[in-house]
């Protein structure tokens, strides 16, 4: 059985208005698990809740009620060794301008009082891929590499847990791929990653399992896979030899569109028809088919259906 990274059980967080004492419950009776070795994506639009809970994590926010267990420590009876066992990196940049990529991973060390023999400074930066830039002021740095700096930040008292919030917000698809393949390479060697993400599709490349929070409740909990099946309709583009489009084509539960005289899209839900029987359908009205290619639901169609936005 796989040890838990984290444990979360009917959390709640309740923020009150100062003026006239009225409720917002920002999160509401919360429970899920992340298993050792996993990359989990904590999913949802905004103000679903996501920002509290890291924050509740951190140690930034107070938990109105509920248990959170991190790397087998209990978040209320041990805090420093909850702190210890997380590296969060946040959406926001925040790094001192005039110190180099190895000053500010020795301080980061020195805060989190690893001692300087025990420091693995030019590791970290080299999992990272800015051993080059070890000695070059953090203002000099792209924009990939200061996201990047983030993450060895993070990293400096090697915590079993790293979780990643946005961090791939502003930045373009070469940087992007690029973080990513640093963390695929961090979790390959073992490193729990928690993920929020506004790019679904990236949490659908590199999610093994997925929440998904609206208004505070948990809306969806299961891995990415069984999630894409909650997508009941499929649509297959047809390229074909000319096609009139007065052209009436009709079958149950199935959806034509000719969307040009050399192109036809199908839409019909996935348990209600065998492909051949489509294929079968128009040989019979004479269409030659010339090319095929499908469209199959994604987790951006999963959140939508879930959340309504």
């Amino acid at each position: 059985m796989n040890k838990l990274a984290l444990t979360v059980e009917n959390l709640s967080k309740i923020f009150k208005n100062s003026k006239n004492q009225k409720e917002n419950i920002a999160l509401n009776n919360l429970s899920f698990k992340v298993d050792q070795g996993e990359i989990f994506g904590l999913l949802g639009p905004n103000g679903a809740g996501k920002t509290t809970f890291l924050n509740i994590l951190g140690g930034l926010v107070v938990k109105t009620r509920g248990n959170i267990n991190v790397w087998g420590f209990d978040i209320d009876k041990n805090p420093r060794q909850v702190k210890a066992s997380i590296g969060i990196v946040p959406q926001e940049v925040n790094l001192d301008a005039f110190f180099t990529p190895e000053k500010l991973l020795e301080l980061q060390a020195g805060l989190y009082g690893i001692t300087k023999k025990d420091r693995i400074t030019h590791l970290i930066l080299k999992m990272v891929a800015l051993e080059n830039k070890a000695k070059a002021y953090s203002r000099s740095l792209s924009g990939g590499m200061k996201r990047r700096l983030l993450i060895a930040k993070a990293m400096v008292h090697q915590p079993p847990i790293l979780i990643l919030d946005e961090p791939t917000a502003g930045v373009d698809v070469e940087l992007r791929n690029n973080l990513w393949k640093n963390v695929k390479q961090l979790n390959d060697e073992g490193v729990t990653i928690i993920l929020t993400t506004h790019y679904l599709f990236e949490a659908q490349e590199m999610c093994d399992r997925i929440a998904i929070i609206d208004k505070g409740n948990l809306v969806a909990l299961d891995t990415t896979q069984k999630l894409l099946d909650r997508i009941k309709t499929k649509k297959i583009n047809f390229k074909i030899k000319k096609i009139d489009g007065a052209k009436t084509l009709s079958m149950k539960n199935i959806q034509f569109k000719i969307n040009s005289p050399d192109s036809l899209t199908v839409i019909y839900e996935k348990n209600s028809h065998n492909f051949g029987e489509i294929i079968s359908f128009l040989h019979k009205n004479d269409i030659k088919i010339l090319d095929i290619f499908t469209e199959d639901g994604d987790l951006e169609d999963v959140f939508i259906q879930l959340t309504n936005r």
